[in-house]
């Protein structure tokens, strides 16, 4: 019997926010060399763990890749997104692909990421070279309900490019009694707001920004604040259009404010790249879902306006050629949800695309 159900068990109850998978990286790292991978610890400083199955034979380099990290605070974490099920695929994968001798040529990589949540954990397993060799390197999430249903899986995730911002906003207190004395710090964010909300860009492309915090508070009610933090969530489908939205909030946003005497400072709290995918690799997973889960059980890619860090690889190794399959899991009520839950039946579907990508390519 698959060991899938007993490790998602196991991991499902260490859930660890990002840089922090201490025991979930101790936890993989025990699995693999067990399974009999050449283990990696530590990679690029963080918990990131990579597990080496080299058949000795000319050939690619096979990456396929798993997310670590919970999302919440340190004490109560939990696994909303999925990644608890993402780690025991690919673990039950990498245990049968060793013991079936699935690597016939080149040489396979199960690379476990952390702080994906966060969009440092790619970025920071790159620097630590976990895919220098890597010549193919394959993704894998869970779906929620109404994208895929269980027994189901896309063979490409088009994800949006995401991130954060802050704008810090300096005005003057004042009294008050006396605001014509100061500059508040509210009027300017509002303006700031309004002016961002009147961004025009190429409607074609999916896109948007709005503001998600505005805090301002002089610490008493009859002061006006000089002070006020606005935080953005932008997203776009396409890393260029990200750039020039990136340019276009900091032009409004220092404009807004210098119209009523204030100043605006902008801070990127972290950006994910727009997919980037290999249209090849997505005709071959198509060919892997149809072979391992039936015809029936391919649908088309699918678009999301959700984050991934995993395209920081492409985008910081343009040669190297990229896959994502969306899996079938009926995510509900949905992704980062309090309550999220999700049918387990999909983990076996999900080990059996991971074997199959390694027969496909390393067969």
């Amino acid at each position: 019997m698959s060991e899938v159900m007993k490790h998602f068990h196991d991991l499902h109850q260490i859930p660890e926010i990002a840089m922090q998978e201490f025991k979930t990286a101790a936890y993989v790292a025990d699995v693999l060399k067990k399974a009999g991978f050449q283990v990696q610890t530590g990679v690029g400083g963080t918990t990131g763990v990579v597990g080496v199955l080299d058949s000795g034979k000319p050939g690619p380099v096979l990456g396929l890749r798993s997310d670590m990290d919970a999302l919440g605070t340190p004490g109560s974490a939990a696994h909303l997104c999925g990644h608890d099920g993402h780690m025991s695929m690919l673990l039950t994968a990498a245990e049968e692909i060793h013991a079936e001798n699935l690597v016939q040529k080149g040489k396979l990589k199960v690379i476990f990421q952390p702080a994906e949540e966060t969009g440092t954990g790619a970025p920071a397993m790159f620097k630590g070279g976990a895919v220098d060799d890597v010549d193919i390197l394959i993704g894998m999430h869970l779906r929620p309900i109404q994208e895929c249903r269980v027994g189901q899986a896309a063979p490409a995730l088009y994800y949006s490019s995401s991130g954060h911002i802050s704008v810090f906003v300096t005005g003057k207190q004042s009294h008050g009694a006396r605001p014509y004395l100061g500059i508040s710090a509210i009027d300017a964010g509002c303006q700031i707001i309004q002016a961002v909300n009147a961004i025009r860009l190429d409607s074609s492309i999916v896109h948007n920004m709005k503001a998600t915090r505005f805090i301002s508070d002089s610490g008493v009610m009859n002061a006006v604040p000089g002070k006020a933090e606005i935080v953005f969530d932008v997203r776009s489908q396409s890393n260029d259009l990200m750039d020039l939205m990136l340019k276009k909030l900091k032009t409004a946003a220092e404009n807004a404010a210098a119209s009523l005497g204030a100043t605006a400072e902008l801070k990127i709290h972290n950006i994910t790249p727009a997919s980037i995918i290999t249209p090849e690799i997505t005709d071959l997973l198509s060919e892997v879902i149809s072979e391992e889960m039936g015809a029936s059980a391919l649908i088309p890619p699918i678009t999301t306006a959700g984050g991934e860090d995993f395209f920081w690889y492409p985008k910081l190794k343009p040669e190297l050629k990229t896959g994502f399959i969306g899996l079938g899991a009926d995510v509900e009520p949905g992704l980062h949800d309090p309550a999220m839950h999700f049918n387990t039946d999909c983990l076996e579907n999900g080990v059996k695309l991971h074997k199959g990508a390694v027969r496909k390519i390393l067969g």
